[in-house]
């Protein structure tokens, strides 16, 4: 087991754009007169992102993150490790809302599951994917027997024998008739794309928002003409819903019908989305700007609040 020493450690912790001022000083109260941090920056997990991106491409001038995790799926352009406020947008569709919309269809077609949160999260993970032809797949996931090639069967959990949940191989699959073992099956065929396809169209659930391609052009349409080529050209993906299969295809496909013609068309989906803003706040407490960007704890004892407000470009 490793300890820590607060009052030698210096930490980095992020925030959602354009937090609640109350909020940053309650966090401010914590690191300093709490747990009495050493030094602390607040910072926007994006900004994180794209710090790391600029790192590894040097050359490039602007980036545009797009961040889909749990709750939110942000887009905000970076121009020099800058971010333009006026180009961020939000989207109130994530990962929490895919998985409830899961369980209720799941509950309604087959098993009641809206209590196992859990496990329908995990159903999702394995079988879910974004369609690059919606319509044609949705015609796949009519058809009956083996021609359905959309179809999955899903092994769920009895956490004894099967601690955790799988997805049948495809010819293990059983068309007529039952399973002999005394396994629970999910029978999942048009939910494995239409779920993730709120992403693209959260209008096809009453959510009056646009999709992320839309969100997207809309918020390099808000930026200075002469820079929108270079957003278009530097699109980086992070957070887990950008995992799914054919996430980034998708994207790139509908941002090339949705954006100028003549513009280049480059969508980066990173090794690892879900740490890569981690990654890119490790990059920079080595920084050698990183204890100017920092607030110490004398700093804090001495100025208060407004030594936060001046330093942490929120």
């Amino acid at each position: 087991m490793y300890f820590v020493e607060f009052a030698d450690t210096s930490i980095v912790i992020t925030e959602p754009y354009f937090n609640f001022t109350s909020i940053q000083e309650s966090m401010n109260e914590i690191l300093f007169e709490e747990y009495q941090f050493q030094s602390a920056l607040r910072i926007n997990a994006g900004s994180l992102s794209a710090h790391h991106y600029f790192h590894m491409n040097p050359s490039q001038l602007c980036c545009l993150v797009v961040d889909s995790g749990f709750s939110f799926t942000h887009i905000a352009p970076y121009c020099r490790s800058r971010k333009m406020n006026e180009g961020i947008s939000r989207i109130n569709v994530g990962g929490k809302l895919l998985t409830n919309h899961l369980k209720e269809i799941i509950s309604y077609r087959q098993l009641h599951v809206m209590d196992e949160t859990h496990v329908i999260n995990q159903v999702k993970e394995d079988v879910c994917y974004v369609s690059q032809e919606f319509y044609k797949d949705m015609e796949i996931a009519q058809l009956k027997g083996e021609e359905n090639t959309v179809m999955r069967d899903y092994v769920l959990p009895d956490f004894s024998s099967i601690k955790k949940g799988f997805c049948k191989p495809r010819e293990e699959m059983v068309f007529t008739g039952k399973y002999k073992t005394g396994e629970q099956i999910l029978r999942l065929a048009n939910e494995r794309f239409a779920v993730p396809e709120m992403l693209f169209h959260p209008s096809d659930i009453g959510i009056q928002e646009m999709g992320i391609p839309e969100a997207i052009v809309h918020s390099i349409q808000s930026m200075p003409e002469e820079m929108q080529p270079h957003f278009y050209q530097n699109i980086v993906l992070t957070g887990g819903n950008t995992l799914f299969p054919g996430f980034r295809e998708r994207l790139e496909a509908d941002l090339r019908s949705l954006s100028p013609s003549h513009l280049p068309v480059s969508v980066l989906l990173p090794t690892n989305p879900i740490c890569y803003s981690w990654e890119g706040g490790k990059l920079l407490s080595h920084n050698p700007d990183y204890d100017e960007m920092v607030v110490t704890r004398e700093d804090y004892e001495e100025n208060g609040h407004f030594i936060c407000e001046e330093k942490f470009d929120i």
